[in-house]
């Protein structure tokens, strides 16, 4: 059984940079298509960006496009997104997610695998 765990947030300026990961295990990541979300106190949560199975196609959210760089790495089971230029409003709980169908959506009922999440705090 596939089971995420992600990684890497925490307290940072605005401006600043995190990687966050999230691992795998139980199933190869290669075979699924992999989403970020994040929610934030009182918010719903949202995508943030994702990575096809099939091609690595990628999608971003129109808020985080141009500074967040989703990849993966299959040797390391793992799936990476960096965050540059980091704002106050991009302070929330980010979680991972998997889905078996290869087709890289923002959608969050459509993901069945979900992480534990991580906090990012951007404050100065």
């Amino acid at each position: 059984q596939l089971q995420l765990v992600e990684s890497g947030g925490g307290l940072v300026q605005p401006g600043g940079s995190l990687r966050l990961s999230c691992k795998a295990s139980g199933s190869s990541l290669k075979n699924y298509n992999i989403g970020w979300f994040r929610q934030a106190p009182g918010k719903e949560r949202e995508g943030v960006s994702c990575i096809s199975s099939r091609d690595d196609a990628t999608d971003y959210a129109d808020p985080v496009k141009g500074r967040f760089t989703i990849s993966r790495d299959n040797a390391k089971n793992t799936v990476y997104l960096q965050m540059n230029s980091l704002k106050p409003e991009d302070t929330a709980v980010y979680y991972c997610a998997a889905r078996a169908w290869p087709i890289c959506v923002l959608t969050d009922a459509l993901y069945h695998s979900w992480g534990q999440g991580t906090q990012v705090t951007v404050s100065s």
